[in-house]
């Protein structure tokens, strides 16, 4: 079948009631019963009377359709109002927490552009001006925005010095792995919830120290894992040796000088880290400020690992190793996601300006 073009479906359903509209008028006007005209026309009695004082009022045009409701259009200059309003955050509104909901911006929609729209409207809206559905990045209230941007031209002018003098502008970042992996949404049968089976206790622990290393035209990943036992007074994380040893693995397979940028980790202000630091001109450091994770690339790194290892039963402390090692050597041989965790930074790396 073939819909007039522009209506489909909705203009044939319009069309075919207004034509009952119009049999029951033709009725009326011969004086037939409402609850016959009702039964005939298989419709409610109620809508019946309704066409009646219709018909009686002005006639059979009156019955005629008048088209599809229209809803109110938002322009783009409020959506513009709209947009900045909703930049300001939920609780700027009076809600009690950080959550966007379809009905939170019908209601303010209706307050500060004095429209009202459905919820599926308010749909379409925001998904036809770029907006989506999103779980939210989480940052410290701690973290002072004024001074991530002042230390953000820290990072920038250390990568100058790492560029003016052949070298690399290298990220460290150190996370721990467990027997119990990372959850992730799959699909299963409604009220039946799936089920991963893993190890209920593990006497080891898995820690990975990665470095992010870039420089103009080139990225590399470097990485050294370290077992723990779970044993009381055994060390759960790297020592500052540890550290020491892994960037100078770093600056023999780079081959140049090293501008290393960590956060303010106590083994990273280590009186042993700094002396080591003060006797080796192809090492410089520079800290990251404080609660900013999402300014080191290596953090991305960590969720392209945890993505590929969610909801997978790992049998034994090896099994764990196998798939870390593996998952890390995968991004090793491909740079162009080693570049991507730089991108999510909002970090950029310039080649140095001739003198």
């Amino acid at each position: 079948m073939r819909y007039p073009e522009g209506g489909g479906l909705t203009a044939e359903r319009r069309a075919f009631r207004e034509g009952i509209r119009f049999q029951a008028g033709m009725r009326f006007a011969v004086g037939e019963k409402t609850t016959v005209i009702a039964k005939d026309l298989r419709v409610s009695v109620r809508s019946v009377e309704r066409w009646r004082r219709a018909w009686r009022e002005g006639g059979m045009e009156a019955l005629r359709s008048a088209g599809p409701a229209n809803s109110p259009t938002v322009t783009d200059a409020q959506f513009a109002v709209l947009e900045e309003e909703l930049g300001k955050g939920p609780t700027a509104h009076g809600f009690a927490d950080e959550r966007w909901t379809l009905a939170r911006v019908q209601s303010v929609i209706h307050r500060r552009l004095q429209l009202s729209l459905s919820v599926p409207t308010v749909w379409r809206l925001l998904k036809r001006h770029g907006w989506s559905w999103q779980a939210p990045a989480r940052r410290a209230l701690e973290r002072d925005e004024n001074a991530v941007e002042v230390e953000e031209g820290g990072v920038a002018a250390g990568k100058s010095i790492g560029a003016a003098c052949g070298g690399w502008i290298v990220f460290e970042d150190e996370a721990g792995f467990s027997m119990t992996p990372p959850r992730a949404r799959t699909w299963g049968r409604r009220g039946d919830t799936p089920v991963v089976r893993v190890r209920g206790r593990s006497r080891r622990r898995t820690s990975i120290a990665a470095l992010c290393c870039y420089r103009p035209g080139e990225s590399r990943l470097i990485y050294r894992p370290r077992n723990h036992l779970l044993l009381k007074g055994a060390r759960k994380s790297f020592s500052w040796k540890d550290y020491r040893d892994l960037l100078v693995r770093a600056h023999i397979q780079l081959g140049g000088p090293i501008v290393v940028v960590w956060e303010n980790l106590n083994t990273h202000l280590s009186a042993g880290l700094k002396r080591y630091e003060a006797e080796h001109d192809w090492l410089t450091t520079v800290r990251l400020p404080p609660y900013a994770p999402d300014l080191n690339p290596v953090e991305a790194v960590w969720s392209l690992v945890r993505r590929a290892m969610a909801n997978t039963a790992f049998g034994t402390p090896d099994d764990l190793d196998r798939t870390l090692r593996r998952e890390l050597r995968r991004i090793q041989l491909r740079p162009h996601l080693i570049d991507g965790c730089l991108t999510a930074t909002g970090l950029t790396l310039r080649p140095p300006t001739p003198p």
